[in-house]
């Protein structure tokens, strides 16, 4: 974790889990078979927080397994999150959270849907440069409550 020329900030991942428009979601399936979806999100509050139908496959899947990875959308600068993703229950956690997303996306708040809180146990960081590819491979680790 500290070892390699270009090793990223901890600001440098920030900025591309705020910026990124488009995320992609693994969970897994009961059966242990994985599952992989695109999704709106927003990173907020050292959590990445994004919506779902109740019935949808990932939030079937959350429901029997929390533990999950999201990706931003550059494969030529990634962050990658593992995490453990709670339901959002909070009424006024959720008011705030819907202004966060309308602000990045828009009218149009899901609000039928469940909200997800993916709180990071580790999280990757890559540049696509192949002169510091592997210089540049970053981890940083979190204390999941």
């Amino acid at each position: 974790a500290d070892q390699g020329r270009g090793l990223l900030p901890w600001g440098w991942a920030q900025e591309r889990l705020e910026a990124s428009r488009n995320y992609w979601v693994a969970t897994t399936r009961p059966d242990g078979r994985p599952h992989v979806t695109a999704v709106w999100g927003v990173w907020w509050d050292n959590t990445f927080c994004f919506g779902s139908g109740r019935l949808a496959r990932k939030a079937r899947n959350l429901a029997q397994n929390p533990n999950c990875v999201v990706c931003t959308e550059s494969a030529s600068e990634s962050v990658i999150v593992e995490g453990v993703a709670q339901l959002v229950t909070d009424g006024e956690a959720l008011k705030r959270l819907e202004r966060v997303y309308t602000a990045k996306y828009g009218p149009g708040y899901p609000s039928e849907s469940n909200f997800y809180a993916v709180r990071p146990k580790v999280v990757f960081g890559f540049i696509e440069d192949e002169a510091e590819f592997s210089g540049s491979a970053t981890r940083w680790t979190f204390t999941v409550e």
